[in-house]
């Protein structure tokens, strides 16, 4: 009796500690052109603090993988970066969250692994379609962003040529033109949520995603308004994550 009682303890804690751990809220969260992972690091430290456990893939040949980028990385290389993550680390309910033209890629990744993936928000991020690409959706717009390519990079002029890191980094002209390919109808069934980032004092119709938000709408998502300017990760982290946990449960 002695030596069953430890026992029996040890596996009622080792128990309640695994059941802890499964209930754990997973993010997966994809950063915007131009970013990296190093973005997102206040909005992973607010979620981890509050018990979730966050992975910030940086996509090929941005933030610290800039060394990796060339004329050949395209949406394609950012969906697989993303999905083998998911896969390599065996994550499972998975709260796929993607920004800006994160939205591309996490489409793309809710298209290949629907099954490991509990919620999909798209924050202030691209709604695309199949066949569709990023100039394609932004129509008229495309020129000015193609205004900024050199080389076959979209160059941040934002940054300063001395600029340190974390900084913004040259993004792939060929992640824009890439066609997104849709072919599993399961990604439909994952419950997703689009969140549109309206700054103080301007009207959300005017923002500039406003359209992938009517997008949304269309599909019968739930749209959220975060006051906040594109980058909430920086201009309001706490209400973001506020949100994002209201969303996990």
């Amino acid at each position: 009796m002695k030596h069953i009682l430890p026992v029996f303890l040890f596996s009622l804690i080792f128990l309640a500690t695994a059941a802890a751990a499964q209930q754990k809220p997973t993010y997966v969260i994809v950063h915007g052109a131009w970013g990296g992972s190093w973005a997102f690091k206040k909005v992973d430290s607010l979620l981890t603090a509050g018990g979730a456990v966050v992975y910030r893939p940086s996509l090929t040949g941005q933030g610290e993988r800039v060394h990796l980028a060339s004329l050949q990385v395209g949406l394609e290389t950012h969906i697989n970066d993303v999905v083998n993550m998911i896969l390599y680390e065996d994550l499972q309910n998975v709260i796929l969250v993607g920004h800006s033209y994160g939205g591309m890629v996490v489409t793309g990744v809710a298209d290949r692994v629907p099954g490991r993936i509990s919620k999909l928000i798209y924050l202030d991020a691209f709604v695309p379609e199949h066949g569709e690409s990023v100039l394609s959706i932004q129509g008229a717009r495309a020129d000015g962003l193609m205004k900024m390519a050199s080389n076959g990079f979209l160059i941040p002029v934002w940054v300063k040529k001395d600029q340190a890191p974390p900084k913004d980094v040259p993004h792939p002209v060929k992640t824009f033109t890439d066609t997104i390919q849709l072919t599993n109808p399961l990604r439909l069934k994952i419950p997703t949520t689009y969140i549109l980032t309206v700054a103080k004092g301007t009207d959300a119709k005017a923002d500039d995603f406003a359209l992938q938000a009517e997008r949304a709408r269309k599909k019968n998502w739930p749209v959220l308004i975060l006051e906040a300017d594109h980058n909430p990760q920086w201009s309001a982290p706490e209400a973001f994550v506020q949100m994002l946990k209201k969303l996990a449960n």
